[in-house]
């Protein structure tokens, strides 16, 4: 397994894999990424501002997409929340024939690893209760779950973690 950064051309495999993950535990409903206007076209987000953003992809040997996360700095927190430096955690995915392998972790672990090299403090996240295994993740990664902020992007999602990084 190796990680690459998200090019244009793993765009649309990656925006599948998340949309079918989220139609498997029944979040293809507005409110959640599975409507986000820029899903087919991720990469072209996460190569704006760089040293702020970025999305890894995690590919097996022979290429093929097994899932990916990334980080982007938090627009939903704000410093009165005590949350100045901080990075949110943003569509971590496993492709189902990757799931079990424990794999969400080194996601996470990369996710956290790309957020300590941009020079963010914590990471937040957003979920919801239908992604149980990403919120036995979370909490097995150490995050600690906090009250909805006043505003989030995902409407639909009902648990936020905030964790801070070492």
């Amino acid at each position: 397994m190796e990680y690459r950064n998200l090019s244009p051309d793993r765009d649309r495999e990656l925006a599948e894999l998340i949309r079918r993950n989220l139609k498997a535990r029944k979040l293809d409903i507005p409110g959640t990424a599975y409507f986000d206007e820029n899903l087919y076209h991720l990469s072209d987000f996460y190569s704006q501002e760089p040293d702020k953003r970025v999305y890894r992809i995690l590919v097996d040997d022979a290429g093929t997409l097994a899932g990916g996360v990334g980080i982007a700095e938090c627009s939903v927190l704000g410093v009165s929340e005590g949350t100045t430096d901080c990075a949110e955690l943003q569509k971590l995915y496993l492709d189902d024939g990757y799931k079990g392998r424990r794999l969400g972790y080194v996601l996470m672990e990369e996710a956290e690893r790309a957020a300590r090299e941009r020079g963010y403090k914590r990471i937040y996240l957003e979920t919801h209760d239908n992604l149980d295994i990403a919120i036995h993740l979370y909490k097995r990664c150490g995050y600690n779950e906090i009250e909805r902020p006043a505003s989030v992007v995902h409407s639909t999602m009902n648990r936020f973690f905030l964790k801070e990084l070492a």
